[in-house]
């Protein structure tokens, strides 16, 4: 924030005393190291100087200019959030140049949080399509992304769809449309098999959306703003599907070529047999 801040300032023609260039990039070195050594105290404390050093940048700025432009006033309105803000904080700011960006707890042991912003999907229950993807702004519950998710949904494919098959996160969801829908449990209970074997199912989705992030950029956005978001994660899902379509293409169009080429051998041999003379 300090630096952008100082770029900022200089682009306008402010006289900015000290940037705190050397100092606040060795300063952020020793708290990394710090925080390493579990020397925690010590971490703090240089943390505490970068925060010391954005206010500084924040008051010079703030007393050489009374109205800022668009882009320096946006700019010291994140700042003045970045500096005030605690670890217990909500909808704090971890971008710069993404706001919006949120923190997700993901629960897992391998990776616990992610930053960015929730993505839901919607996959069809036989050959893995993606039927919809919708990016939401902030980190709201799952259960209530399901009925905006829905609607992207029947809007795209009209009244095709009789069941929805959900995890156990979207308990309490916000859903009261037509469609009847089924949430995972860990136990089968009085379900009959048939209904436990699409609940089970249901897990084929975790593999799609590996896929999306790892082949298809949804792991990290290049587009900014809210808008690049929806269309970056709508972009993904139809990359997929179109993944999908050239390999069925190439699977057809293999099977055609053969089909060709047996023709072709099984003339080749008629021609052979009735040119071969004949003994009298």
């Amino acid at each position: 924030m300090r630096e952008r801040l100082v770029k900022a300032a200089r682009a306008e023609g402010l006289a900015i005393k000290q940037s705190y260039q050397h100092v606040g990039r060795r300063l952020l070195m020793q708290s990394s190291r710090y925080a390493h050594a579990r020397q925690m105290k010590r971490a703090r404390a240089c943390t505490r100087k970068l925060r010391t050093q954005l206010g500084c940048i924040v008051r010079e700025i703030e007393r050489q200019v009374e109205t800022p432009s668009n882009k320096l006033r946006k700019l010291l309105q994140t700042a003045h959030q970045i500096h005030a803000q605690q670890r217990q904080d909500k909808n704090k700011i971890y971008s710069v140049h993404e706001p919006e960006v949120q923190c997700i707890a993901k629960g897992k042991a391998g990776k616990q949080y992610e930053f960015g912003n929730k993505v839901s999907v919607a996959v069809s229950s036989r050959g893995g399509w993606f039927v919809g993807a919708k990016s939401f702004t902030e980190n709201p519950y799952d259960g209530h992304t399901l009925a905006a998710q829905m609607k992207q949904v029947e809007s795209l494919i009209a009244n095709k769809v009789s069941e929805a098959y959900v995890d156990m996160g979207y308990r309490g969801h916000d859903y009261d449309g037509a469609v009847t829908v089924h949430i995972d449990k860990r136990r089968r209970g009085r379900t009959s098999e048939a209904r436990w074997l699409w609940m089970k199912r249901r897990a084929a989705v975790e593999p799609s959306i590996g896929h999306l992030k790892s082949e298809h950029r949804l792991e990290r956005n290049r587009l900014k703003g809210t808008a690049g978001n929806e269309i970056n994660a709508i972009l993904a899902a139809a990359a997929m599907n179109f993944q999908k379509l050239l390999g069925a293409f190439w699977l057809i169009f293999l099977l055609c070529l053969m089909n060709v080429w047996t023709r072709l051998l099984t003339l080749q041999g008629a021609q052979e047999s009735n040119t071969q003379p004949q003994s009298a």
